[in-house]
């Protein structure tokens, strides 16, 4: 059994507020883990209202499994919300 273990950066430009911010974040976090079985937390940039940042920890019988994940939540995020992947970052334990 892997673990994978995905911080990824997002960055958006329509957010006037941390309150707009917030509800797009609600309504991600909870569509990704209806949708991909993972857990997830906004791990940094709180308090910012045009950047944030989710951790999201996967598990799979092996690595290939896990990097299919990450990659299907890259795509699902770049096709349904408005919001720019700015850097994402990996660790497997």
């Amino acid at each position: 059994m892997i673990t994978g273990i995905l911080a990824i950066d997002l960055f958006t430009e329509q957010f006037h507020s941390l309150k707009e911010k917030r509800q797009l974040l609600a309504s991600l976090k909870k569509r990704l883990k209806n949708k991909f079985n993972i857990a997830l937390a906004e791990s940094d940039y709180q308090e910012l209202w045009q950047k944030a940042q989710l951790t999201i920890v996967a598990l799979g019988a092996n690595q290939a499994i896990v990097d299919r994940t990450f990659k299907e939540i890259e795509d699902f995020i770049f096709l349904n919300y408005a919001v720019q992947v700015t850097k994402m970052k990996i660790r497997y334990c």
